[in-house]
């Protein structure tokens, strides 16, 4: 029976430095710090588990605490965390640095380990949707595409970064769903940034179903081949730490959308999702279907 979702992606530690007052450049700024376990797969993949969906995660990890620390965290959330292989190094870490109001001011992203991640065969013989995220490599990407492709199970396509999205762009199509924000659909297509609806029809015309273009505080629209892009206005959040929060948006619209929402009911979802996460010094909120599960509050 296809009933999993597989996400194929990322795992490292977050390492995340919170200033706790305006952040001065160029200098030492008092704050704290966590560690916690991260990766954009990772991430969906947990949330996911959280909001009972069955996922399956593959993925790489070091040889190490953090990758220990990592698959226990991931499990716990209810992710199945059998085909994550354990590679001979360090496991990834994304170490940001937020400023006193929780926003995002610089982030360094070492995700080598991930090249380990060698697929020969990606079994989906189980699966109803599967999740790419964009750190994977080139071949292993294309070999996740076409292995979906062959089983007839539509593909989430999330590019997770610029440079990604670029390296990637000639496997964006005939997909279910991609989720950019407004620079990553500029390096999918090479029109500028402010050409967004050319570049969603471009990726229409290549196939893709539907393009998630995420604005951040503008909120988001979702455009869908054949009809009229619809805006979805951000939930109102106090932020505490923005990590996380695009990783739970795409989760929860994974598990709206198989449990029958229409593409603009699970982006509402998403949007809720990622206001929950925001709100929470956790990179994946633990009690996330808790959240969900209350009656939206209306303005």
């Amino acid at each position: 029976m296809r009933q999993w979702v597989v996400v194929v992606g990322g795992t490292n530690m977050d390492v995340v430095a919170r200033t706790s007052a305006p952040l001065v450049p160029a200098t030492s700024n008092p704050g704290h710090t966590r560690i916690s376990p991260g990766g954009v797969g990772r991430n969906i993949a947990a949330c996911l588990g959280l909001l009972g969906a069955p996922v399956r995660l593959v993925s790489a990890v070091g040889d190490d605490a953090f990758g220990d620390e990592a698959l226990r965290v991931t499990a716990a959330c209810g992710a199945d965390v059998s085909a994550v292989r354990r590679a001979p190094g360090a496991t990834g870490t994304y170490t940001a640095v937020l400023d006193d109001r929780g926003e995002l001011v610089a982030a360094v992203s070492d995700m080598a380990i991930v090249d380990r991640l060698v697929l020969e065969t990606v079994h989906l013989t189980d699966a109803a949707l599967v999740v790419l995220d964009g750190n994977l490599a080139h071949a292993q990407a294309t070999r996740v595409v076409a292995a979906a492709a062959a089983a007839g199970v539509p593909l989430a396509f999330e590019p997770v970064s610029v440079a990604k999205a670029g390296r990637l762009a000639d496997l964006v199509h005939d997909l279910l769903l991609v989720t950019p924000n407004s620079d990553e659909l500029a390096a999918l297509t090479g029109r500028p940034a402010s050409d967004w609806r050319a570049s969603v029809a471009d990726l229409h015309d290549r196939g893709v179903e539907h393009v998630w273009l995420r604005q951040g505080a503008d909120g988001s629209w979702m455009c869908s081949r054949g009809a009229e892009p619809t805006h979805l206005p951000a939930t109102a959040a106090t932020v505490v730490d923005v990590t996380g929060a695009g990783d739970a948006m795409l989760a929860a619209w994974v598990a709206a959308w198989l449990g029958g929402a229409d593409p603009v009911e699970a982006a509402r979802l998403g949007h809720r999702a990622a206001a929950a996460t925001v709100e929470s010094p956790h990179t994946v909120r633990p009690d996330l279907a808790d959240v969900l599960a209350r009656p939206e509050e209306r303005p």
